[in-house]
């Protein structure tokens, strides 16, 4: 069980040791893979992170690792080139959670756009959106095909009419005139992957540190002033370089260490998750991804037994709380029907929503589909210090997180006079390191690691961890060898009580990190009140936590969970399931 001595141990290793070579504010997915890139070539690295890691702009991502056909159209060429080749890179290096997803575009006429393109190309201006047609989309396709010829590992795409389209999806829009399908991929757990890059970080050695739940609130000279914001108390780290990975955060994070910057301009995107089983059978296994008239880009596929449908493109204060609003859902429902206009969706099916701000550049007068979302690395100098060096990053995506990450490490070596020790290029990822990728190789892994637990059991956890599922056999093991012996959750039985220890272990500070980061369970709709209690018992177990504490956490929990997720639970700890 976790000790409550260990509660806040990473933050005292580095208080005690106030010094790094290089600092990084923002615990986000290009921040988490500078840390482990730059942790690779042995520098003194720490990262810091307010909140918990990969909690904001980073969780609320449309799940997908996708070249971005859309780009084409704003002429960002270099980025799709690098989007394409880092998504059939992450397929081999973190094959545990990124999977090949087909994803499909329904065409309702042949020449459509053929005009407003190129208008739209030279001037980045919406103006009167109107759907792509069968030819536009064809020329899309053809161009976004060349940038695989890298040896990549998914089909190019293909064409087919109203027949056969209708053959595929028989939901769709009897109007259909043709479907076009290409491969992209989907993170099925985009959290878990980021964890999986800080655990690499840290096992390279001690010169990797990191800490949740400490926020950089200013500088001193040469030092950066972090608060735990767990404790509340301040202590200063001092560092030849610190690097500014907070996303749509970037310009406050910069003026609240002194400097003050006017890069970011991102936008609002929202999701919402449906258990709607006619609308997963019609996806039929990939993505339906369409233009909507308003120029919005819709996605709507199935996710971890569920269906994901987004996604908004909104202007946003960067100051306020991101919420899926009433309003956006409504939209939601309209794009569900542009395309399965027989298939009813309604507000009882939805079982977790979410809103996140993308880190985007300003962008003026520009129509938020058309501002890029390429990045840049911008240096600047840090506080009053002349000594201490300062890069920012000006946006980024998930599917470009390890080439990011390439470049901005390379861009700090610079800085400290060092060079590149390790390639990021084909190193697995997590558990994606020895993961089986064929039914022979899987049945060997199980084998091999399922003695104790069964043979579906270790597959479960294979499936949800990867090849780490190793360790949480291991530290299962370890607790059968005591007095708490694992058994299966009492209203969740595809989980343990050795393996919800195991996930507090894993830097998990608070009871919302468990449910929405740790796990999937309030992504597809698993914490019912039961679920929330057992669990709430089972952390208080594994973190020591006094009734008080546990309360404390209980209503964060609640509160955040209903404000920003729409799922209502009573924070009162009346009804606790009994845990044997």
């Amino acid at each position: 069980m976790t000790s409550t001595n260990d509660v806040r141990s990473s933050v005292e290793a580095i208080r005690s040791n106030p010094k790094t070579q290089v600092l990084i504010v923002g615990g986000g997915i290009n921040g988490i893979g500078t840390f482990r890139d730059l942790a690779l070539q042995g520098v003194d690295v720490v990262l810091v992170e307010r909140g918990d890691y990969a909690s904001g702009a980073s969780a609320a991502s449309s799940h997908m690792i996708h070249g971005g056909v859309r780009y084409l159209e704003n002429g960002e060429f270099r980025l799709v080139r690098e989007s394409v080749q880092e998504r059939n890179r992450l397929l081999r290096l973190a094959p545990h959670y990124v999977k090949p997803l087909p994803t499909t575009i329904p065409i309702f006429s042949t020449f459509s756009g053929i005009l407003s393109a190129p208008l739209r190309f030279l001037t980045h201006k919406q103006g009167k959106a109107k759907e792509r047609g069968a030819l536009l989309i064809k020329v899309g396709l053809l161009g976004y095909d060349s940038f695989s010829r890298d040896g990549g590992n998914v089909p190019r795409h293909k064409f087919v009419g109203r027949k056969k389209s209708l053959a595929k999806l028989p939901k769709l829009r009897g109007d259909v005139k043709y479907t076009a399908t290409y491969y992209d991929a989907a993170v099925e757990n985009p959290e878990r992957l980021a964890l999986d890059l800080v655990q690499d970080a840290l096992a390279t050695g001690s010169h990797a540190r990191t800490a949740n739940y400490l926020e950089a609130v200013g500088s001193n000279g040469d030092a950066v002033v972090l608060r735990d914001l767990v404790s509340g108390e301040t202590f200063e780290v001092a560092a030849d370089v610190v690097v500014n990975t907070s996303g749509p955060w970037t310009d406050l994070t910069n003026a609240a260490l002194g400097e003050s910057t006017t890069w970011m301009g991102g936008t609002k995107g929202s999701h919402i998750v449906l258990d709607n089983a006619e609308l997963y059978e019609a996806c039929a296994g990939g993505e339906v991804f369409f233009e909507n008239n308003d120029g919005r880009i819709v996605l709507i596929y199935p996710l971890n037994g569920r269906v994901l449908v987004g996604t908004t493109d909104l202007e946003a204060d960067i100051t306020e709380p991101s919420v899926c609003t009433e309003e956006e859902v409504d939209y939601f429902f309209q794009l569900v029907k542009h395309v399965f206009p027989t298939i009813e969706v309604d507000r009882p099916q939805i079982v977790y929503r979410y809103s996140g701000i993308r880190p985007l550049p300003g962008h003026g007068d520009t129509a938020p589909g058309f501002v890029s979302r390429d990045y840049r690395i911008e240096q600047t100098a840090f506080g009053t210090s002349t000594k201490t060096k300062q890069l920012s990053l000006v946006g980024g995506k998930w599917t470009t997180f390890r080439a990011l990450a390439e470049h901005l490490t390379n861009d700090t070596l610079a800085l400290l006079g060092r060079t590149r020790k390790v390639s990021t290029t084909d190193l697995a990822i997590g558990g994606g390191a020895g993961f089986p990728t064929t039914p022979a190789a899987t049945a060997s892994w199980i084998k091999a690691h399922g003695a104790d637990l069964g043979q579906e059991r270790t597959r479960t956890l294979l499936a949800r961890y990867g090849s780490n599922a190793a360790k949480v056999i291991d530290h299962i093991a370890a607790l059968n060898a005591t007095e708490a012996t694992d058994a299966p959750l009492q209203t969740l039985p595809g989980y343990s009580t050795g393996e919800i220890d195991f996930l507090m272990g894993e830097h998990t500070v608070h009871l919302s990190d468990l449910v929405l980061r740790r796990s999937i369970i309030a992504f597809v709709g698993g914490l019912t009140q039961e679920v929330f209690d057992e669990l709430s018992t089972l952390a208080q177990r594994s973190k020591g936590w006094s009734d008080e504490t546990l309360a404390d956490e209980r209503r964060l929990a609640a509160r955040n969970l209903r404000f920003f997720h729409g799922i209502v639970l009573e924070a009162a700890n009346t009804a606790a399931a009994a845990v044997n």
